[in-house]
């Protein structure tokens, strides 16, 4: 695609980056095929390369209107595209660039800003823990919008003691260990039973995609650059700590981090740094070759639940991690299936997405379990503490992370 950049662009980190993306779009039309707002909405203006067309535009200099925020609000940012695009455009990156450019230029309303400050501030906060706990005791007095959002207590059991020889650090992450405590101490358990210890930063926080994607730039990097400094001493040759991963419980982080290396490629304070922290990411899942050889006499023999997992779209398209929780998980001797139809579209989570757009986010959602729940399984597991929580608002079903499936059959 032929871009001609206006002056004001020309020049800058962002307009030579959205150039480069721009200019391998072919027009193919194959990603509208795979984009969840397009199937819902059907307008072209609601699919990548309608938005791509409008990216553009601002970008040739045409002024941007309250309608070309919309459309880009209403992306999930859930890059199935990019899984389906023949010629491999670099969509979510180009998307980020868009939407600040745009947010730059057409003010929100304020009550829209408001909300959008109060997550980006309020998720990552210190203060979301109290608060959660608070929402949880009055819970069943709250309308079920809010409902949704916070789910029931959880006992997260006991973190392990025992110290290991292989060591690995893991992100807490900002709202997992309030909403569902179990999955972080679930997966030092299986971990340490395999002979691996958890090592956690105190000084990590979030990963820095709430902000990030929310058009706080700035405020998105400042995390990440915290988090480097709390993981440096843990990673730095000379420490001697000798962590040879960091393991990611929540794909969301994952894709983030793992990302962390192209977002600050142009600090020259971090660049390097940020570059070996994206080297070192892996998923959870991406561990599972070695935890089966491990573990795999330490399943509690008759293992019958049957699971159908929903692979979140960071893990399955951010990522471009797909089969290996389905295959390993079936070697230890569970039931696992994918949903016939539609496994890879997005639920509708999409971190702050079923706050903002909750219409859309919910007919998704709907869409989903109708997939999944008729495929039987006694248990829905995922590897996203966003999906999770947002897909258990629509079921009985009990929807978990696949570690704290795993953790449960170990003796």
């Amino acid at each position: 695609m032929q871009t001609n950049l206006a002056p004001e662009y020309q020049g800058t980190a962002d307009g030579q980056a959205a150039e480069a993306i721009l200019r391998k779009c072919v027009h193919c039309g194959f990603c509208t095929a795979t984009c969840p707002t397009y199937q819902i909405l059907g307008d072209e203006l609601d699919g990548p390369r309608g938005r791509i067309y409008l990216m553009k535009q601002v970008l040739e200099g045409a002024a941007p209107t309250r309608a070309t925020q919309m459309h880009l609000d209403r992306c999930l940012t859930c890059r199935n595209c990019e899984s389906t695009c023949p010629s491999g455009v670099d969509y979510g990156h180009l998307v980020d660039i868009g939407r600040k450019l745009v947010d730059a230029k057409v003010p929100r309303p304020a009550m829209e800003s408001v909300v959008r400050w109060a997550l980006k501030e309020g998720l990552p906060s210190p203060l979301f823990g109290p608060a959660m706990k608070m929402g949880q005791l009055v819970r069943p007095l709250l309308p079920a919008s809010l409902q949704n959002k916070i789910p029931a207590p959880q006992n997260a059991g006991a973190w392990p003691t025992r110290t290991h020889v292989r060591k690995v650090l893991m992100l807490a992450g900002c709202v997992q260990p309030s909403m569902s405590p179990n999955i972080n101490t679930a997966t030092a358990r299986v971990l340490d039973a395999a002979r691996i210890q958890t090592v956690v930063a105190s000084k990590a926080g979030c990963c820095g995609a709430v902000k990030f994607h929310l058009n706080d730039h700035d405020g998105g990097m400042d995390a990440m650059r915290a988090n480097i400094d709390a993981w440096w001493p843990h990673i730095e040759p000379q420490s001697g700590a000798g962590v040879e991963a960091i393991v990611m419980n929540a794909s969301g982080c994952g894709v983030t981090v793992k990302e962390y290396g192209h977002i600050l490629r142009d600090d020259p304070l971090y660049a390097t740094k940020a570059k070996r922290v994206s080297e070192l990411t892996r998923d959870l899942s991406e561990l599972l070759p070695d935890l089966v050889d491990a573990l795999r006499d330490k399943v509690k023999s008759g293992v019958k639940d049957r699971l159908v997992f929903h692979p979140p779209c960071t893990l399955q398209h951010g990522q471009k991690l797909r089969g290996g929780v389905e295959q390993h998980m079936a070697t230890l001797g569970f039931e696992v299936r994918l949903a016939l139809n539609e496994a890879h579209l997005c639920c509708g989570s999409a971190g702050t997405y079923s706050v903002l757009n909750p219409e859309i986010s919910y007919q998704l959602r709907d869409r989903k379990l109708d997939h999944l729940q008729a495929e039987g399984g006694e248990i829905i597991v995922s590897a996203n503490i966003g999906c999770i929580t947002h897909l258990q608002s629509g079921t009985k079903t009990p929807v978990r992370h696949w570690i704290e499936v795993l953790d449960a059959a170990l003796h």
